[in-house]
Order: C-alpha cells, then structure tokens, then sequence
C-alpha cells in the first residue's frame, strides 16, 4: 500500500451531501467544515459558464438555474455506463461529475488542515464491483491517492465503537473485551444498507448485510413530488412534473417540507406552474402514509440480515442509525417496535460515516505507512492492532450448462455474506466429446440467470488433449481476498492443463480515459 505525502482523511461521498474528517492531535475523528463552515456539502453540481463548475449550493440556489445545468443524485448512477453529461464540447461521466464534489471537498479542507494526499472514501455496502471502481476511478480524477474503498456501515461502526471508548487497544485489557454486536441502519439519501458487525475494540467482524442502491431520502422526497403534482392537476389540468424549470423548485420546496416534518406536525407546500398556483397543506400522519411501503421496505431488509446472520433481535447489543434519512421519527419508532432496541442516537448521522473512514484510515497508515506520518506514536500503537473482517455483499459464481435443462445458469461458487477471504474449488466437466477449449465466465451476482448477473471476467483452457470423453472433469478454483480481489483458475484434471486470471476491480474507463480525466479536471475551476 503506497501512501503520497501530506494529510490522510475520510471521505463520505454521498447521494445528497459529502462530508470529508480527518483524526485530529488528541486521535480523535472529526468533520473538517468547508468554506462556509457547514459539515456537510450538498453533492450537487451546476456546470456554469466558461469552465466554471459550482459545487455545493443549495437546493433553492439550483433551482434557479437552467435544470441541464444541474446534477444531482449523481451517485445513483455511478456504475451506469449509459449516463453521459455533455458540458463545452465534452462528454462527461459520473466517475468526472463524482470528482467535481471531491475535488470541492477536498480543495475546502485543505484550507483548514493543510495539503492532503490521500483518502478512504466511502461506499455502500451493496455496491458492487463496478460501482466501487467508478468510486475510486472518481478520487483520481479529483486528484486524490485513494488508498481504499470502506464499506459505509462498517465505518459508522467504528465510529460507534470510538463513541463508546471501545476502539483500539489501551495498554489497559481492551483485547479482552467481550464482543458485541451492532446492527447499523444507514438511511443516506439515496441508498440504503443494513449491517451486522460484531466487535471487540481490536476486532471487527460484519456478520451479514443486504441492502438496495435505490432506496433512500430522495425517495420520500419524491412521495411528496408526486402528491403535490397530483394535486395540481387535479385542479388544474396540467402537471408540474412536465416542466423541468418547475419541478426542480417543486423538489427543492418538497425537500425542504419532509425535513421540517421531522420536527412540526404540518406544513404547507406551494406550487406554481403556467400561471396557476397551490397550496397544499400536509401532516405528519400523511406523508408517513404515503411513505408506509418505503419503511417496510427497509424494515424487510433488516429481518432479513438478522435471519442471514441467524441471530434474533434481542441478540442485538445496538442499532446505530447513520445517514440524514434517519431522523424521520417513523424510521426510529419502526426500528424500535420491530427490535425492541432503542436506537443509539450519540452520533451524528451526517458525519458517522465520514469519521469512520477517517478512522480507518488512520488503523492504515498506523500499519503500513513509514515515519512521514503525521500520526502519534501513541495513536499508531492504539490502532496498528485492530483487525477488521468482511463478507463480499455479492454472489460470485460461474456460468455453467444444466445438463438436465440445456440452459446456461449461474453457479453461485461464493454466496453472498461469506466471510473474506475466502477459496472455493468444485470441479465441472466438459459437455462435448473431444472438447478442445473451456471458457470459465466469471459473474457476480445470486441470481440462476446469468443475464441478471454482471460479467466482470473469464479465462479459457486452449488445445485440450485429443479425444477427451464428454464429461470429463475440468476443476475450478475461485479466491477472494480481503482486499476485494477475485482469482479464478481452472485445471484439465485429464491432461493437467491450466488457466488463470487475476480479475481486478473492472470499471468503465479504461486507464487512459481516467487519467484523461484527471487532466481535463485540473483545467477546471471548482468553487
């Protein structure tokens, strides 16, 4: 693991807002304000004129821009080989736009903190290969030595573990600490996973985790969108949504209304369109009706991690609540009916994530980085032993023929939620006589359906020995190491032939499209 000079921080890089934190002198984890000293920067962008890109304004300042100018949700899309943004003659990914948010985040923290090198920046747990090489893909555009991709649950965790004293080893017995158990909801908004972990300060171990990449705030937001719209056409004729001009008001003013509900009984929501206006009043009671099916949706993913972990939910020692979304009293009082645990609300659920990746950033440098860091011998000591364990959040298997069917399916070698790292060896065999060329196609992803599955790979055996029988036997062997990198091989058991492929996390740039990248960031202003 290579370090860059200068600062190491954690960067939440989310759906709504971006926070970035860093350990500060004493080791403890703590937000880094931007310019205008707020914790959290909206993840919105608005493409200006001459090369000038605005990052962080407001919802309301947006809305009063041409609605092609403006990005948002764009972490929504990341993975999404078909979204493409045109911007003064160039085609812009959303690796690119993801890199304007970083670079504004990390260009405002460098005027608290000084030059900063490298970063953990944040993911979902759900996110898949594709997505998280989009998200390291982004940080060198912005300019940044992405050390590694944390998972968000596992980072609010060792936030939570800091929070109650329980991080790192003390010189004082904390190896010997009894293990806990913590479940972490994470509500951001835009996506939205749930995590076991069990943990001892020395040793964190995720149990289990499921999750959806199209779940979260902006959803509730749109609820409102939607009945607000509804409303207007029922009394006017024509609907907002047609108007993008309108409806980027309409979400920005709905936006504003779901938040203030988590603090008043009512509100009233205005619209105005082609001349016409409304204005709808509306509870608590209602939109918490209105958003009933989108609770229950992230209530079913919680039992389901608690049944994939075999645990119940008084074998939960705590629910940690992370992302804005979970301040919606109906998230916390559906939690606690469900559990019977009441959530922990010590930690901000804006920043958690953040300066849990500031954390482990810090257990990375305190291991593997030389004598420029700027870390205490005190702090290296504390962190240097903590182990951290994984489960791969996707399936990863193998495309093979059912011989019963004649179909292609997929064989799901490692399931989803198995502890990393991990190897697996089954042996297939050949479906044609005198079979020349196996071609292991590697996916990931649980379904029997291969086209419901992503490709990320594949290796082939050539000139097989002449004359083979069908059905002879061809061994496969899959790894998955902690660092999240996939080895296959395949072996001709009959003429001791084999092929390997070291399958590394696969984007959709090309290297040179990255670093093209790079260059056309750095010939951007950013405020």
């Amino acid at each position: 693991m290579k370090f860059e000079p200068n600062q190491t921080v954690g960067i939440d890089l989310g759906t709504t807002f971006s926070a970035v934190a860093h350990l500060n002198e004493r080791g403890d984890p703590v937000p880094i304000p931007n310019e205008d000293g707020e914790e959290e920067t909206p993840s919105l962008v608005i493409f200006g004129e001459n090369g000038q890109i605005i990052v962080g304004a407001s919802r309301a300042r947006a809305a009063m821009e041409d609605p092609d100018r403006v990005v948002e949700r764009i972490k929504r899309e990341m993975g999404n080989a078909d979204f493409r943004k045109e911007y003064e003659g160039q085609e812009l990914t959303p690796e690119f736009i993801s890199a304007m948010i970083l670079k504004k985040v990390k260009q405002d923290a460098e005027k608290r903190i000084g030059p900063i090198g490298n970063a953990v920046i944040t993911v979902p747990y759900y996110f898949n290969d594709a997505r998280r090489k989009a998200t390291q893909d982004a940080g060198r555009i912005a300019g940044l030595n992405v050390i590694d991709i944390i998972n968000e649950p596992t980072a609010a965790t060792l936030t939570y573990a800091w929070h109650q004293g329980q991080l790192g080893y003390d010189g004082k017995g904390s190896s010997n600490v009894a293990a806990r158990t913590a479940l972490v909801y994470d509500l951001g908004g835009g996506t939205f996973d749930v995590t076991l972990v069990k943990y001892t300060p020395t040793h964190f171990e995720v149990l289990a985790t499921d999750g959806d990449v199209h779940l979260g705030g902006v959803d509730w937001t749109d609820r409102l969108v939607d009945f607000i719209s509804d409303e207007f056409l029922e009394q006017n004729g024509s609907d907002p949504r047609e108007s993008p001009a309108t409806l980027q008001v309409l979400r920005s003013d709905c936006d504003q209304a779901k938040i203030a509900l988590s603090d008043t009984e009512q509100v009233n929501i205005s619209c105005r369109h082609e001349g016409k206006s409304i204005r709808v009043p509306v509870d608590r009671e209602e939109f918490e009706e209105m958003t009933g099916d989108l609770i229950q949706r992230t209530l079913d993913t919680t039992e389901l991690v608690l049944d994939m972990a075999r645990m119940e939910a008084d074998q939960v020692d705590a629910i940690v609540l992370v992302g804005g979304s979970t301040l919606m009293p109906k998230v916390r009082q559906a939690l606690e009916d469900l559990t019977g645990v009441k959530p922990y609300d010590g930690l901000s659920p804006h920043t958690a994530v953040a300066q849990g990746a500031a954390i482990h950033a810090a257990i990375l440098e305190a291991k593997f980085r030389g004598d420029d860091s700027p870390l205490s011998a005190r702090i290296k000591k504390r962190l240097a032993g903590v182990v951290q364990e994984n489960v791969n959040s996707h399936g990863l298997g193998v495309i093979i023929r059912d011989i019963r069917s004649g179909k292609m399916k997929n064989y799901v070698m490692i399931p989803r939620n198995t502890k990393i790292p991990v190897e697996v060896k089954r042996v297939f065999s050949t479906t044609e006589p005198n079979q020349r060329r196996v071609s292991v196609r590697v996916v990931e992803g649980d379904a029997p359906d291969p086209d419901a599955c992503s490709l990320i790979g594949q290796c082939s055996i050539e000139d097989l020995p002449s004359k083979l029988p069908k059905g002879a036997p061809i061994e496969v062997s899959y790894s998955f190491t902690s660092a999240g990198r996939v080895e296959v091989s395949a072996k001709d058991r009959t003429g001791g032939k084999e092929a390997k492929t070291h399958i590394e996390r696969q984007g959709l740039l090309e290297e040179n499209q990255v670093d093209r990248y790079a260059d056309l960031a750095d010939g951007y202003s950013v405020s």
